[in-house]
């Protein structure tokens, strides 16, 4: 079993940043992959970026250039580095744990925290 803490929401103005930290406990063992969605009010959760257990990454396009994902492995911790943020940013913001080789429907999911992006 393994759990999820984010932090680092709150509400910014357009143009601002914004930094995501997510931080795994429990039984970590193995290679894993982390990664980052977002749900906004009357919308599906969408894939932001993920980071693999070799420190690849992936970017949804409307973040690339924008969104920066890291993690620190002796921390067991994955960061969403958020620039240039837009009212569209607002949503959300979910950590997803996943071990690898195991199916998606498996993996963790952080409570969310919220991120407002407005004027």
């Amino acid at each position: 079993q393994v759990q999820l803490v984010e932090s680092g929401g709150g509400l910014v103005q357009p143009g601002e940043s914004l930094r995501l930290s997510c931080a795994a406990s429990g039984s970590i063992s193995r290679s894993y992959s982390m990664g980052w969605y977002r749900q906004a009010p009357g919308k599906q959760r969408e894939f932001l970026a993920i980071i693999t257990s070799s420190g690849s990454t992936n970017y949804q396009d409307s973040v690339k250039g924008r969104f920066t994902i890291s993690r620190d492995n002796a921390k067991n911790t994955v960061y969403l580095q958020m620039n240039s943020l837009k009212p569209e940013d607002t949503a959300v913001y979910y950590c997803n744990f996943r071990f690898v080789g195991t199916p998606a429907a498996r993996s963790s999911w952080g409570q969310g925290t919220q991120v407002t992006v407005s004027s």
